[in-house]
């Protein structure tokens, strides 16, 4: 059986629909597609919100989509809808999507921009593996600049090590030029110099010299791709690094007209198409890269991929990759690593067996993994107080994989990792949902005794297995006759554990 799905981007310089046919298997292709520009972009980046006029349009746009639905007979419940960096960034964005609910039906969702890491990764594994499999263990640099945020991923023979958004688009380089009305030339050295700057920054995650491979998604690489790329695949070109440098410097002195006449682009896109592939130029060359794979997707293809996955493909598939992402901030801020590893094994073998009494959702255990891995990771700041600077620190970084939320119940778990607990005078704590206070406390409480077991950071206990009595909760140590240290951690740090979960915890 076959159905249709739609998926809606509202972006910085247009709106975006695509209409899939899926089939049981899982497998789609593209059916429709329609697109119509707006300035989103340029009222947020210039303003720093949405205007009335362009919320006008976006609602018109909006509604002209919904009738062409209507002709594919799809509903609501089958059309996603996400609005990206400019609205994101918007003063008025709550009010901008209240008014599109009231005046079109449709709810939509902004993402943020780790989110649209995860879906750009979904889109391009989907289609690196049907056409080019042999490329995804290779260390590469996958981007796409969009109007108002570059997304970019780092992966290490194939293993995620870092994710980034980065507050860099078409339209702030032009909006920027603009407000100091300057030359193109300052255009090009403010570009040159953000990317040089987020390249040092990002450099104690991953070395740019050991990047053998770019691979692009966005408008801009896919008009050089037509011109002198070679298709290799159904939705891939590859270009040679010096063939892309030439064509990309052949254009930067074309008049938006003649953008307009030889590529046949929008106004927008033409507007954008010079400073757009001279930053896909730069971050290139920050790399080894000889070649540049571009790709035919976009979130928008993530999105459908994310709908009609079962989650336990999902989570299968982003597990190693999230893992892999917490372990690079780790490295970053210099953690200990043998430490980090045993607090994680012992937390999963505690929830694993308890988790017929968790009552959580199925994500709760990769956020446990996460926050094992980090919760000492303020020690880089100071010992004194550490939990407090890991949960700033991971409170402030992007974990490949997970949403703001996410790193927010992780920041806290790690937070609640040592010391005495005031959660209650705890705004962020309070801030959550009752479920999700529960979810904190129930993951803090299984760290907080996988942390008591290697207390002096010397894995002493080896081994050990786990028995339920009654009430208490007995941890069988093999191989070990002194467990003094850690029995006395555990008396400090197993409070919180008897508390949610009514054990006692016993050390044999």
């Amino acid at each position: 059986m076959k159905t249709l799905e739609a998926v809606i981007e509202i972006g910085s310089t247009a709106i975006r629909l695509m209409v899939f046919q899926v089939d049981s298997t899982g497998t789609w292709n593209t059916i429709d597609k329609a697109e119509l520009p707006v300035a989103l972009g340029r009222d947020v980046f210039t303003n720093g919100d949405i205007s009335r006029d362009t919320l006008l349009k976006c609602t018109r746009i909006l509604l002209r989509f919904s009738e062409l639905l209507d002709g594919w007979n799809i509903d609501r419940f089958h059309t996603a809808i996400i609005a990206t960096s400019a609205v994101r960034e918007a003063s008025n964005r709550d009010m901008f999507i209240d008014r599109i609910y009231v005046k079109t039906n449709y709810k939509v969702k902004v993402i943020d921009g780790i989110e649209e890491n995860r879906l750009m990764y979904l889109s391009t594994v989907e289609v690196l593996r049907k056409d080019a499999p042999q490329l995804m263990k290779q260390n590469a640099l996958i981007f796409e600049i969009g109007g108002g945020s570059t997304e970019l991923m780092l992966l290490q023979h194939g293993k995620m090590v870092a994710a980034h958004s980065l507050y860099l688009g078409t339209v702030i380089i032009n909006q920027y030029q603009k407000r100091i009305l300057g030359s193109v030339s300052d255009s090009r050295r403010f570009i040159s110099d953000y990317i040089k700057t987020a390249g040092i920054n990002m450099s104690s995650e991953i070395n740019f010299s050991h990047i053998k491979l770019c691979i692009t998604l966005g408008t801009e690489t896919l008009i050089a791709a037509h011109e002198v790329g070679e298709k290799i695949g159904e939705r891939i070109w590859s270009i040679s690094k010096n063939k892309f440098v030439s064509f990309v410097n052949s254009i930067q002195e074309y008049s938006i007209e003649e953008c307009l006449a030889r590529f046949h682009l929008s106004y927008n896109e033409a507007n954008s198409l010079q400073v757009g592939l001279l930053t896909y130029k730069l971050f290139m060359q920050l790399t080894a890269a000889e070649k540049m794979i571009v790709t035919d997707v976009s979130v928008r293809e993530g999105l459908l991929i994310n709908r009609i996955s079962a989650p336990d493909d999902i989570q299968t598939m982003f597990c190693s990759q999230i893992i892999a992402s917490a372990r690079s901030i780790g490295r970053k801020y210099n953690f200990d690593e043998p430490h980090a590893q045993y607090v994680h094994d012992a937390a999963i073998k505690i929830y694993d067996s308890i988790k017929n009494e968790l009552v959580l959702p199925a994500s709760a255990r990769i956020l446990l993994e996460v926050s094992a891995y980090l919760h000492d990771i303020g020690v880089f700041i100071r010992t004194n107080n550490h939990n407090l600077h890991s949960q700033y620190i991971i409170a402030h970084s992007d974990i490949f994989g997970l949403s703001k939320d996410d790193i927010h119940i992780v920041s806290l778990v790690a937070r609640y990792h040592r010391g005495k607990i005031r959660y209650q005078d705890d705004e962020s704590y309070r801030s959550l949902s009752r479920l999700e206070r529960m979810q904190v406390l129930k993951l803090a409480a299984i760290l907080r005794v996988a942390d008591a077991l290697d207390r002096g950071h010397s894995q002493h206990i080896k081994d050990f297995t786990i028995e339920q009595q009654e009430d208490k909760l007995i941890f069988h140590i093999k191989e070990i006759h002194n467990a003094n240290l850690e029995k006395l951690a555990l008396t400090e740090k197993s409070d919180l554990f008897e508390s949610v979960f009514s054990y006692s915890i016993v050390l044999l």
